[in-house]
């Protein structure tokens, strides 16, 4: 039986009411109700829901970037606040690759600082040789040449800072990966190259991803199991095939009424 490496139990996230210029803040507002979840360790699970149903928020919550109101996140089987090392040790083993990468790069540093610091402060590299090293391993590995290193992120194309992005959250080998949104808006090739590449690095390091999107064709093409959100609460999970050939809820049969999923060629994400 796979290992269950993150998990949720009753999950509830409030957000804070923001005061106005009219008044006081009215209260809080719920945005995820009791969620339960689990993610089997080298398992490709996908998020979706239409905005607002949640899945961005219970990303970040997977991760601890947003606490939980109630509930409990596992990594491991352990609460993310007792994990043996404390936070620092944590982040290690959990990365995010965000939907937009220019904002999450800094403009100042290069991209061999981008990549080589991360590994510097873990002390996976004992020394600058040994993390230039790593760097020039894990660009090739996403198919970026060398040169790439010494430029800045506005220097690159949208896809090439993209794969900055994943080369970034892999670095440190983790054993949890929160992808939200990240092939949104990109044309279809782009799409597919990142999704193969996705897909062969959840295979190489034995990592667990899960995958935020709206489009439910690549969630069928790249998960195994989907999570469907609505209005804070899972209505619906299980197997991707079973869950967009027969869907029981009717939420989620709305959801793929709306957009009819095209049939996805078998060579797509041929690896």
């Amino acid at each position: 039986m796979a290992e269950s490496l993150v998990e949720t139990r009753g999950l509830v996230v409030d957000y804070a009411a923001r005061k106005s210029i009219w008044g006081p803040a009215n209260g809080a507002t719920r945005v995820l109700r009791g969620v339960d979840i689990h993610i089997d360790a080298g398992e490709i699970v996908g998020i979706v829901g239409e905005s607002g149903s949640g899945k961005s928020t219970l990303g970040r919550a997977l991760l601890g970037l947003v606490p939980a109101t109630e509930g409990q996140v596992l990594f491991s089987g352990r609460p993310l606040d007792a994990q043996p090392g404390g936070m620092l040790a944590l982040r290690r083993q959990m990365q995010m690759i965000f939907q937009d990468p220019m904002s999450s790069l800094n403009p100042r540093h290069t991209v061999r600082t981008s990549l080589t610091r991360p590994i510097m402060l873990h002390g996976v590299a004992a020394n600058q040789g040994a993390a230039d090293q790593a760097a020039e391993a894990i660009l090739a590995r996403v198919g970026l040449p060398i040169a790439v290193l010494s430029r800045y992120p506005h220097e690159l194309s949208g896809g090439q800072r993209q794969r900055i992005g994943i080369a970034r959250a892999v670095m440190l080998r983790p054993r949890f990966v929160l992808a939200d949104e990240i092939v949104s808006g990109q044309d279809v090739s782009t799409q597919a190259r990142v999704l193969v590449l996705l897909k062969e690095l959840c295979a190489e390091i034995g990592m667990a991803l899960a995958f935020i999107s709206h489009d439910l064709s690549v969630i069928r093409a790249l998960c195994h199991r989907v999570y469907v959100l609505n209005g804070g609460v899972v209505v619906e999970e299980g197997p991707c095939e079973t869950v967009f050939a027969a869907p029981q809820h009717a939420y989620t049969r709305a959801l793929i009424d709306a957009i009819p999923l095209p049939v996805v060629g078998t060579g797509w994400l041929a690896a």
